[in-house]
């Protein structure tokens, strides 16, 4: 082998670094991305502390706590199953620290606010029902399956020992973790002083044993006066997106603010009336919701499977058993911490992107907490059974769809809900307009969601039937929205309408039509998402939270 004499060898040297040096800060910035694009996406989401003033609990309600956070751990691990299989498989010595966080944040190698695209290389596409049904079923082999139970909530699909589909309850499935559970929240009922919910935990004990919730969705129901609150097992079906049969693990611990919740009360025994008065046929809103439903608002610290996987719901609306709905209502339950930190770090650098400096002033946190309150209270409004067939509810008759479409149900009625409030005077000092641009705001922070979440496409659908009905402009030259209120209004109380009729009709084929069609994201709104990309804005949050945190 030749040597290059000394000579040569350094003016090489003082050449490359110069050249090195001489690299422009876009150029940096990219090669370090390229090192590892991991640590970009983990960067996407911003980190907030879950606490909360638990100096008014007893000692026996903090030891009762202990046990929650452990109860909602089984549901964590449960809910990895669900929606992945085997967590072991992923996470191994050879993977980076982003890598283990961004995973952790998906429950899964595929990427939840991306379209759940592949971050690991050689995993491919992720199963549209994740791992409640065989991967290699067909959708002719399941409607062949003779067994009354495989659209159940709470039953798996699984091959025998032939390879034929069989039904398994998800207390067999998951029996080790289940009973394990049940036990916990037994303890936890003896250590509870509100005597509801020292019922509700027993009760919900019991549900997990036998996947019958009834009866533990109505005890939850009747809990008015606790200052602690659990929400935990099966519970929304958004990770089946196979059919939306399939309910998920999931668990949120919470602390009452009481005062908070005191001037919510009030809005509850409004339903009927907000019913009789949605822009909509009578027989498409003849159906009498339950009066008893439960306004409150929370410090959440602690969310735990579904719920904290990808993005992270801001407020509670349960039960989801439409049985409860006609006879009690349901619960609604505003998350406020969780509820400010994405006002603060999300939605307001967003309007300053994406929002005419003029129209600014509008964007605030009363306006964002009164429409995701709303928003919770209207899942208690429209139909619940198909208007030419009683005996078929919307969620069976929409199935894939039903979730997006009563996502956009519940933002558009949730606006109008409070537009009718503010007529009846109950906002006498209240700029509406606060109101609709924010509403605006909100819209491009679900957007960012993605099409595999149920809320980012009715999120889309939402922003092309405005731009259709010029509820709102945009600036070509500052590339800003301005929200015009009489036209939003309008375009309000006409989406209304379309999505009940939808609902009330069953119709499945105009859902799909519908959904598929305007459910994406255009050019035009991938340029607006890029703004706020390039931005820095983070697309969500992400909690650090545990027993720790609250002292305990």
């Amino acid at each position: 082998m030749k040597y290059l004499k000394i000579s040569v060898i350094f003016p090489l040297l003082f050449v490359l670094l110069i050249v090195t040096s001489c690299k422009t800060e876009e150029e940096k910035n990219e090669t370090v991305v390229n090192e590892n694009p991991m640590k970009q996406k983990t960067e996407q989401y911003i980190n907030f502390e879950l606490t909360s003033d638990i100096s008014h609990l007893s000692d026996n309600q903090k030891k009762m706590l202990v046990l929650l956070f452990e109860a909602a751990d089984i549901c964590n691990d449960i809910y990895w199953t669900q929606a992945y299989g085997n967590k072991a498989e992923l996470f191994n010595d050879t993977i980076d620290e982003y890598t283990k966080k961004f995973l952790e944040i998906n429950y899964g190698p595929w990427e939840r606010l991306n379209g759940n695209i592949s971050f690991i290389k050689g995993i491919g596409e992720k199963p549209k029902g994740a791992n409640f049904y065989p991967k290699d079923m067909t959708e002719e082999e399941f409607n062949a399956l003779k067994d009354e139970n495989k659209t159940s909530l709470y039953t798996l699909i699984k091959r025998d020992d032939d390879g034929q589909l069989k039904v398994v309850w998800y207390h067999e499935a998951y029996k080790e973790q289940t009973e394990k559970l049940a036990d916990l929240l037994k303890q936890a009922s003896e250590l509870a002083e509100d005597k509801d919910f020292k019922n509700y935990l027993n009760l919900r004990a019991q549900s997990l044993l036998t996947d019958d919730y009834l009866a533990g969705d109505m005890a939850w129901m009747d809990m008015k006066n606790n200052a602690v609150d659990f929400v935990v097992g099966p519970i929304e079906n958004y990770e089946d997106a196979l059919f939306g049969y399939k309910a998920a693990h999931e668990s949120f611990i919470l602390i009452k603010d009481k005062v908070w919740s005191d001037k919510l009360t009030k809005y509850a025994a409004m339903l009927p009336d907000m019913q009789k008065a949605l822009p909509v046929k009578a027989e498409y809103k003849k159906e009498i919701p339950g009066s008893n439903s439960d306004l409150g608002a929370y410090d959440v610290v602690y969310y735990a499977g579904d719920c904290n996987a990808g993005s992270k719901t801001i407020a509670i609306n349960l039960p989801n058993d439409s049985r409860v709905h006609l006879k009690k209502g349901s619960r609604r339950l505003q998350l406020k911490n969780a509820m400010q930190a994405k006002f603060e770090k999300i939605l307001l650098p967003i309007s300053k992107v994406l929002i005419a400096e003029d129209q600014q002033k509008h964007i605030t946190f009363d306006a964002f907490f009164e429409n995701t309150m709303f928003h919770e209270t209207a899942h208690g409004l429209g139909i619940k059974n198909l208007i030419n067939d009683k005996n078929k509810t919307v969620d069976e008759a929409l199935k894939e769809f039903n979730t997006t479409i009563e996502e956009g149900k519940a933002d558009i009625l949730g606006l109008f809900f409070v537009t009718k409030l503010h007529e009846l005077g109950e906002f006498p000092e209240k700029d509406l307009m606060d109101n609709y641009v924010t509403f605006m705001a909100g819209i491009f922070r679900s957007v960012r969601f993605g099409v595999s979440s149920s809320h980012g496409k009715a999120n889309m659908l939402r922003f092309y039937y405005f731009k259709d009905h010029n509820a709102f402009t945009k600036n070509p030259e500052t590339g800003k929205y301005s929200v015009n209120f009489e036209k939003m209004k309008d375009a309000m109380n006409s989406l209304s309408e379309k999505i009940l009729v939808i609902q009330g009709d069953g119709n499945y084929n105009e859902a799909k039509k519908w959904i598929e069609e305007k459910g994406k994201i255009s050019e035009e709104l991938q340029k607006d998402l890029d703004k706020v990309n390039a931005a820095g804005i983070p697309v969500d949050v992400i909690f650090d939270q545990g027993k720790e945190k609250l002292g305990l």
